[in-house]
């Protein structure tokens, strides 16, 4: 099963950018998304942004994984 995690850009030089998930940032690669801008969320995927996404999506999906963190079943 593979996961991608929504993303938003806060940098960009050329094809790399710079994301923040939940404080923790990163570099992806943008050359599967090469028109992307900072401030966009993106989904990310094995260090490439592989989609945009709307910021309430994101938030949505970013909860989920919280709340999932905490489930202990």
């Amino acid at each position: 099963m593979c996961l991608a995690v929504p993303a938003k850009i806060v940098d960009r030089v050329d094809m790399m950018a710079t994301v923040e998930v939940s404080g923790v940032t990163r570099q992806v690669s943008l050359m599967l998304l090469p028109e992307a801008k900072v401030g966009e969320y993106v989904l990310i995927h094995a260090g490439f942004a592989i989609q945009t996404v709307d910021e309430e999506e994101a938030r949505k999906t970013l909860e989920l994984f919280e709340e999932m963190a905490g489930y202990e079943g």
